[in-house]
C-alpha cells in the first residue's frame, strides 16, 4: 500500500561520530574490500568494492547479498535470542512474553505443520465455495480485507495528503498476485517465462489445498483472466509516483456511481468503519475495473480467484509443501534464490511483524545505548546545517523558494532509535492451541483493527512507521520527518575509531539522503506542515524539472542487464536523494575539517575515503533474475549504479580520484546533475 514514506531500503547508518584522540584515528578503508587493479574513473564501484564482492559470493538462500545484509543478519541473530530466551519459559497467559514466545513456537513447529497439512485453510475455502449468489461476495471482500489476505484492492487509513494533521480513508490499488502490471503484459520471453510459471504455480498450490487437477486448471485461466484485467488498468510504478494524480476525494455517492457493484456501506461498516461520508479514491480506473469485473465474471470465477487469494497470502502458515511450492516461483523463479531461508529465520520475521514494538522494546533496552541516541542527533544536525547552507547557495532557486525551503529543513521532526511510547498489545490473542494460520488472521486482524481506529481522528505524528530493530530508515513528506531506528545505528557502518572521511561518506550520505527526500520529485510537493501544497514558484519549479530530466535521461539510458534498461522515471527520487546526499554530507565533512587538510590515511586523502566510504556501503552480488525483478517493482537504483551513476555528477570525486575524460565514468561538467 502507498504510506508515502521513503526507505532508505537496503542502507544502514549508526551513531554519529565521536572525537577520539588523533594518535587512535584509522583510516577506516578496509584494503581487502578494494579491487585496486581496476581504474577508479572506469568502474568505481569495483574498485572500492571488488574485494568484497570476490570473498562474499551468494549463498543459496540470497537472491542478493551486500554489506547491509551483513548488519540486517546480526540484528536477526540479536532478536532471536531475546526471542528464544522467552519462548523456552512458562510465561503467563496474556502477557507479553507469552505472546512473543508462543509465536516464535508455533512457527518453528515443523512437525505440527506437516502434519495439518491444508487442514487450518478448510473452512476458510469451503466459505467461500459455499456462496451461490455473487450478492454473498461483500461479505467475502470484506473479511479478506481484514483478514490481511488479497483482495481486488486495498483500503487504508492514513494522513490526508491536502490537510495531513487528519487521518482518512485511502483505497490503493492490487489485486496482482504476482506484484507487479508488467509481469502480466510485457510480452519479452522472459515474462512469458514467468506468466507460465506462475500458471504452473496457482495449479501446484489449489491441488495441495484439495482441489482436482480440472479445478486447479480452471482456476488458473479464472485467476489469469481476472488479474490480466487488472493489471490492464494499474497504474504504473511511474505513475504511482505523483502525489497530484494519486489524490481523489470523492464523495461516498460519487465512489458509489464509479465502483455500483461493490455494497459499500455493506463494506465500510464490516471492516470495522462508521460514518464514512468521503474517502480518497487513489487510483479510480482500477477500482471501476474491480466493479466491472465483479459483474461480468462469473460468479465461479470470481470463488476461484478469491479462493487463490486465500490459499496464496497463507501459504507461508503452512506445511511445507505449501511453502516449497511458493518458493519455486516467489523465491527461485523471480528472484534466483536456490534454498529457502532457514525457518528460524522466518519465524523471526514473523513475530517482528506481529509484535514488533515489544521486541523492539526489549532490542533497544539491550543493544541501543542512550548515548548513541545522543551522537546520532549530533550528527543529523550538522547534515541539516550544511543542507541549509546549500539551499541558500543555490543558484538557480529565487529567495521566497529558498526562504520556503529552509523553513520546511528547520520544520524536520528528528526520530531516532526508537519512540517515546510504545504500542499496546493487550488485545492481541496468541494461542498455541490454535494452528498457526489461525494465529496469524487473528495478527492481521488486530493489525486492522489499530488502523481502522485511527479513521477520522488526528494524526499521531509521534507514531513511527518502523520498529526499533529494522535495519533501515525512512522520510515521510506528509509528517515530513526523518527515521533512523535503533537497529542500524551501529557496526559495521559506523567505525568509532576512524577518521571522520570514511563516517561522513557512509552514514552521513545516508542522513543526507533522508533529508533530500524532503525536496525530491515528490517530496518538494509538500510543505513543512506535511500537506501536499505547491510552495514553489513557477519559474522555480520549471528549473527544478529541467534539472530532473538530466537525471532522467541519464538513467535512462543505463542498460542494467541484456537489453533492459533502467527506468529514469521510477527511480527519480532516489537518485535526486542519492545525489543530493552526497553533495550535503561532502559539505558537512568540509565543514567539520574547518580548513584543515584531512590527514593521509592508508595511501589515501580524506577525500578520497569519503568516496571509497560511500562506494562500500553499496558492496553487495546479486543474481540475474533479481536484477530483472528490482527494475521493474524497486524504486532505487540497483547498487552499482548507484555509485557508478551518482558519483560521476559530483564535482568533488573528479578531483579526488584525478578522473579525466579518457575514464570510461567521465561525464561533461555542463552534463552533470546539480540540483542539491
Amino acid at each position: 500500500m502507498k504510506r508515502l514514506f521513503y526507505l532508505m531500503a537496503l542502507i544502514m547508518l549508526t551513531a554519529a561520530c565521536k572525537q577520539v584522540k588523533q594518535e587512535t584515528l584509522e583510516s577506516g578503508i578496509t584494503l581487502a574490500n578494494l579491487d585496486t587493479t581496476v581504474v577508479s574513473g572506469d568502474n568505481f564501484y569495483r574498485y572500492a568494492c571488488g574485494g568484497w564482492i570476490d570473498r562474499n559470493p551468494l549463498t543459496p538462500e540470497h537472491s542478493r547479498f551486500g554489506t547491509f545484509d551483513e548488519l540486517r543478519e546480526n540484528a536477526q541473530k540479536q532478536v532471536r535470542g531475546l526471542i528464544e530466551s522467552l519462548s523456552q519459559k512458562k510465561n503467563p497467559q496474556g502477557s507479553i512474553p507469552q505472546k512473543i514466545g508462543d509465536l516464535f513456537v508455533i512457527a518453528m513447529d515443523s512437525v505440527r505443520l506437516n502434519q495439518e497439512k491444508a487442514e487450518p485453510l478448510k473452512a476458510y475455502l469451503q466459505n467461500i465455495d459455499s456462496i451461490n449468489d455473487k450478492s454473498q461476495l461483500n461479505a467475502l471482500l470484506a473479511n479478506l480485507i481484514r483478514d490481511g489476505l488479497s483482495s481486488m484492492f486495498f483500503l487504508y487509513v492514513g494522513p490526508d495528503d491536502k490537510n495531513s494533521s487528519m487521518n482518512i480513508l485511502h483505497t490503493y490499488q492490487g489485486g496482482m498476485s504476482m506484484g507487479d502490471r508488467d509481469y502480466y503484459l510485457d510480452k519479452d520471453k522472459n515474462t512469458e517465462n514467468i506468466r507460465a510459471k506462475y500458471i504452473e504455480t496457482i495449479q501446484k498450490l489449489f491441488i495441495l489445498a484439495g482441489y482436482s487437477e480440472v479445478q486447479a486448471k480452471e482456476a488458473s485461466d479464472a485467476v489469469m483472466k481476472i488479474e490480466t484485467r487488472l493489471a490492464t488498468v494499474a497504474y504504473p510504478r511511474a505513475k504511482l509516483r505523483d502525489p497530484e494524480i494519486n489524490y481523489n476525494k470523492v464523495t461516498l455517492a460519487e465512489l458509489e456511481k464509479k465502483a455500483p457493484n461493490i455494497d459499500w456501506n455493506f463494506l465500510f461498516k464490516n471492516i470495522g468503519l462508521k460514518n464514512v461520508e468521503g474517502l480518497n479514491l487513489s487510483q479510480p480506473e482500477p477500482v471501476a475495473e474491480v466493479s466491472k469485473i465483479l459483474e461480468e465474471s462469473s460468479l465461479q470465477e470470481l470463488k476461484y480467484y478469491f479462493t487463490w487469494g486465500v490459499i496464496n497470502a497463507s501459504s507461508g502458515f503452512l506445511s511445507d509443501d505449501f511453502i516449497n511450492a511458493s518458493f519455486e516461483f516467489y523465491g527461485k523463479t523471480l528472484s534466483g534464490k536456490k534454498e529457502l531461508r532457514p525457518r528460524w529465520k522466518r519465524a523471526v520475521d514473523a513475530v517482528n511483524d506481529g509484535l514488533g514494538e515489544a521486541v523492539g522494546q526489549m532490542y533497544v533496552e539491550k543493544y541501543f545505548p542512550p548515548v548513541a541516541k545522543k551522537r546520532m542527533l549530533g550528527l543529523v544536525h550538522n547534515l541539516q546545517v550544511a543542507l541549509g547552507e546549500r539551499i541558500n547557495a543555490l543558484p538557480w532557486m529565487g529567495d521566497s523558494t529558498k526562504i520556503k525551503a529552509q523553513e520546511k529543513l528547520n520544520a524536520f521532526r528528528i526520530k531516532i532509535g526508537y519512540p517515546d511510547k510504545w504500542r499496546d498489545y493487550s488485545g492481541l490473542e496468541i494461542n498455541s492451541a490454535d494452528s498457526y494460520f489461525v494465529n496469524a488472521i487473528r495478527s492481521n486482524n488486530f493489525d486492522f483493527d489499530y488502523m481502522i481506529s485511527k479513521f477520522n481522528k488526528p494524526v499521531d505524528k509521534d507514531e513511527w512507521q518502523m520498529t526499533p530493530q529494522t535495519v533501515n530508515a525512512y522520510y515521510s513528506p506528509e509528517t515530513n520527518e526523518i527515521c533512523f531506528p535503533a537497529g542500524i545505528l551501529q557496526p559495521p557502518f559506523f567505525n568509532m575509531k576512524a577518521d571522520d572521511a570514511v563516517n561522513y561518506g557512509a552514514i552521513g550520505v545516508v542522513i543526507g539522503h533522508e533529508m533530500t527526500h524532503g525536496f525530491d520529485d515528490q517530496g518538494r510537493l509538500y510543505d513543512k506542515e506535511g500537506n501536499l501544497n505547491d510552495w514553489w514558484t513557477a519559474d522555480d519549479a520549471k528549473r527544478f524539472e529541467e534539472r530532473a530530466e538530466v537525471l532522467i535521461r541519464f538513467f535512462d539510458n543505463i542498460i542494467v542487464i541484456d537489453t533492459i534498461h533502467a527506468n529514469g522515471h521510477f527511480t527519480l527520487g532516489e537518485n535526486i536523494a542519492d545525489q543530493g546526499g552526497l553533495q550535503v554530507s561532502w559539505q558537512a565533512y568540509q565543514n567539520s575539517l574547518a580548513g584543515k587538510t584531512a590527514p593521509v590515511m592508508d595511501g589515501f586523502t580524506g577525500a578520497q575515503r569519503f568516496f571509497i566510504g560511500y562506494g562500500t556501503v553499496w558492496a553487495g552480488n546479486i543474481r540475474d533474475e533479481e536484477i530483472r525483478n528490482l527494475t521493474k517493482i524497486d524504486p532505487h537504483s540497483l547498487s552499482k549504479w548507484r555509485v557508478n551513476a551518482a558519483l560521476p555528477q559530483i564535482d568533488a570525486w573528479y578531483t579526488a580520484f584525478n578522473i579525466t575524460p579518457e575514464n570510461k565514468l567521465f561525464v561533461p561538467k555542463e552534463d552533470r546533475v546539480f540540483i542539491w
